[in-house]
């Protein structure tokens, strides 16, 4: 199959060898990188593309899906920050009637933590002594904060912990309520993608930790929805592809 990497930093470079070694073709896609193979997303771009993978900014995602769906070509999103979007770019796959399937880490590895977390919860449900947060590590150059997998993480506690209803980011200027979770950012230096989910007592605590070696996980992680999402229709989050594998 072939494949389009719309986003050919960083991120798309370790996509483009991912997919050479489970024998895809790579089409490359960015309007700043001179080795890429096309400037922009047009007839010519899309012309061989299967399916198309966006690993790019929050500010140029939304049209980069409105862009490509006009090709009827199915979609792949692992850029973050544009959730707030969401019900729009619904509508976009479903009126071009194109498959689309999204994460805010498609890192095998971390779909397994949000497993163990959704676990996790559920067991600390029934101990209200324990509070719980989440808090996630990141380097200087990353765009958005908190990360998406923050978010999911949040979510998952929110839907498995009856005593948490709402997610607060950010700095905190005031006592915490006790129905809110806390999910909060660092941004320094190279860090590596680093989230640790924390159930915390007065006699003890527990923390529960991922930490991302590199961008191979992510990268196999998107060729592999790339592979899943093919042939499809319809809107579609990262569990849908999991839910085979992580039980």
């Amino acid at each position: 199959m072939n494949i389009a990497i719309v986003g050919y930093g960083k991120m798309g470079h370790e996509i483009e060898k991912v997919a050479k070694d489970k024998l895809m073709n790579a089409i490359t896609i960015d309007h700043t990188e001179e080795n890429a193979n096309f400037k922009e997303i047009n007839k010519e771009s899309m012309k061989n593309a299967d399916v198309c993978v966006d690993f790019t900014h929050p500010d140029s995602v939304i049209g980069n899906i409105e862009k490509i769906a006009k090709f009827k070509k199915n979609i792949v999103v692992g850029t973050t920050g544009w959730y707030d979007n969401m019900d729009e770019v619904k509508k976009i796959v479903e009126d071009a009637n194109i498959g689309f399937i999204w994460s805010g880490n498609f890192s095998v590895g971390v779909n397994i933590y949000f497993k163990i977390i959704e676990n996790a919860a559920k067991m600390m449900n029934g101990f209200r002594d324990y509070d719980v947060f989440v808090h996630e590590f990141h380097h200087a150059q990353k765009a958005d904060s908190p990360s998406g997998t923050a978010v999911m993480l949040g979510k998952i506690i929110i839907e498995n912990m009856e005593r948490k209803k709402k997610i607060v980011t950010g700095e905190l200027k005031r006592k915490i309520n006790p129905d809110e979770l806390h999910v909060s950012s660092t941004r320094s230096g190279s860090i590596p993608g680093t989230h640790i989910v924390g159930f915390d007592g007065a006699a003890d605590a527990i923390e529960l930790k991922h930490t991302a070696r590199g961008r191979q996980g992510f990268a196999l992680g998107a060729a592999m929805a790339a592979e899943w999402i093919n042939g499809k229709k319809g809107f579609y989050d990262i569990n849908d592809m999991m839910k085979d594998i992580v039980q």
